[in-house]
């Protein structure tokens, strides 16, 4: 085991335990992340064993995500009072715990505190894993270790829904929660044995201030039940407002008291640092690309195509690969150019992968998606690998824990608002668009007939076949499948363009030789942190 006082400077960090205990944070990291997926394609098969109504089960994705959104920022305050090493230990001991107990949970409540908890505890683990990249490894090991971290992080959603179709076909979905226990159980004690040893500073609760714990826990959650509800309650109703105004007013109170506070919850004067707050901005846009096409394929796959959970899976796997082969590469450039310009390719190719899915149609399928999914795996890690290090790598290592709290919890929020406003998109223009199809098949538009799925016979007939009910039963679904391709394509066009506009961000980014210039370098500023601690 490894014993030290404090984090260990530059040159001593790539120990093999230090490579070691870094895998097994990324692995827990891994592990939360994919949990979100696979429960997502099972939904309907928890609903019916649990006995929980329709209206209910959006609650159990729900309730962890807001338990998660509210833990990212706590994570620099948690590991300046824990430690990385029992932060991450207890983190991931809870993570198992909770899933064992969602796993034994036989009503509605009871599932739900267990997803609660595990959300909490799982979201701790992203910022944490980020954070360590810039505190255990050197420089030059830097970029190796935030793509092994990324590449994990965008991987799991990829991969999760052909995993959760699999363990739901061959096995029951109590699997879906018990293959977190023993593998969180032997990650909690690898991680006690191989990360450094830090002492934790119980100093701190003294200084806790419980009031921006209670604003910064009820905004976010507001802004996530807020973000769930406005695309079917409509963004004016009373209940929308009322949360929205609750978000922002909880908002403003708690950035002056923590402007204002000596020992500060969370840390938001990083956002005076440029690219701090540029690269958070590059985490929002990534967030709602990434979450976006997460989010979109599978509705797609499974309401138009009508493919099951496994064979979504299997179709999504493509962007998955496409990531893995360009992690190696995405290093090697990432050595040798300007991280701006990989930024800008990075974002410049995800727009052409979200924008050439804009055009589908009901006949959509797997040759179909499989060039926009390669331009989006590859872009992905240029989004990632780049921005990551423009926010974080010329930090101080005292901040880093607070920058990678923020810097993760503006990707998460960049996903929550991006579905929002997909759902919105879809939802809310769907109506209008199929009631736009029926016209023109009423007066007798074969071209519109062919391209959603009537058979021209049916068009002989004239468009007066359209009053018979039966005919007019046979037509609906096939109009509203259309009409939900032409608003899923608005919505994929919708985030295409949120992500070319972010271009615009770049020029504004400094380079890393004109903030060396004006600071010391990082290992220098590391070093004489360590010799004050």
């Amino acid at each position: 085991m490894i014993k030290r006082s404090a984090l260990p400077s530059a040159e001593v960090t790539a120990s093999p335990h230090v490579f070691a205990g870094f895998g097994i944070m990324c692995f827990g990291m891994f592990m939360a992340i994919l949990d979100v997926q696979i429960v997502a394609t099972s939904l309907p098969t928890i609903q019916k064993a649990v006995g929980i109504a329709p209206d209910d089960m959006s609650w159990v994705q729900t309730g962890y995500l807001i338990a998660e959104v509210v833990a990212i920022p706590l994570t620099g305050f948690l590991t300046r009072l824990l430690g990385m090493r029992w932060l991450f230990s207890g983190a991931i001991l809870a993570f198992s715990l909770a899933s064992l107990g969602c796993a034994a949970s036989t009503g509605f409540t009871e599932l739900i505190i267990w997803r609660v908890l595990q959300g909490f505890s799982g979201g701790t683990l992203i910022p944490a894993v980020f954070a360590s990249v810039f505190l255990l490894f050197p420089v030059r090991l830097q970029g190796t270790a935030t793509t092994i971290a990324g590449a994990l992080a965008v991987l799991a959603p990829t991969v999760g829904p052909i995993a959760g179709g699999w363990i739901t076909e061959t096995y029951s979905w109590h699997w879906l929660f018990m293959i977190n226990v023993g593998p969180g159980l032997i990650a909690a004690i690898l991680g006690l044995a191989w990360l450094p040893r830090e002492p934790a500073d119980w100093r701190l609760l003294k200084q806790f201030d419980s009031s921006s714990l209670i604003l910064l826990a009820t905004g976010l959650a507001t802004l996530e039940i807020a973000l769930k509800q406005a695309p079917h309650d409509g963004w004016v109703s009373p209940l929308i407002i009322t949360l929205l105004t609750w978000t922002a007013l909880a908002g403003m109170i708690l950035v002056r008291r923590t402007l204002s506070a000596e020992r500060r919850l969370i840390d938001l004067t990083l956002l005076s640092d440029r690219n701090f707050a540029i690269g958070s901005v590059l985490s929002f846009i990534l967030g709602i690309g990434l979450y976006g096409s997460v989010y979109l394929m599978p509705l797609f796959l499974a309401y138009v195509r009508g493919h099951s959970a496994l064979a979504i899976g299997e179709i999504m796997l493509v962007t998955g690969i496409a990531q893995l082969v360009t992690a190696p590469v995405a290093v090697a450039l990432e050595r040798r150019f300007d991280a701006r310009l990989l930024t800008a390719f990075g974002f410049t190719l995800l727009a052409v992968g979200l924008g050439l899915s804009a055009h589908q149609t009901i006949n959509t399928d797997f040759q179909g998606m499989f060039w926009p999914q390669v331009f989006r795996g590859i872009a992905i890690m240029f989004c990632l690998l780049p921005p990551t290090r423009l926010a974080l790598g010329h930090l101080p290592a005292e901040r880093v824990p607070d920058a990678s709290a923020l810097f993760n919890l503006m990707r998460n929020l960049g996903g929550a608002i991006g579905l929002a406003l997909i759902d919105t998109i879809i939802y809310g223009l769907a109506p209008a668009h199929g009631n736009a199809i029926l016209a023109h098949l009423q007066t007798g538009d074969v071209a519109t007939a062919i391209a959603i799925g009537i058979p021209p016979s049916m068009m002989t007939a004239g468009p007066a076949a359209l009053g018979d009910p039966s005919v007019r039963a046979l037509v609906a679904p096939l109009i509203d499948k259309a009409a939900f391709v032409e608003t899923s394509n608005l919505a994929w066009a919708s985030i295409a363009t949120v992500s070319i506009v972010t271009l615009a961000v770049l020029p504004f980014i400094r380079s890393a030789t004109a903030m060396s210039e004006e600071a010391p370098s990082i290992p220098a500023r590391r070093h004489m942190s360590h010799e004050k601690a």
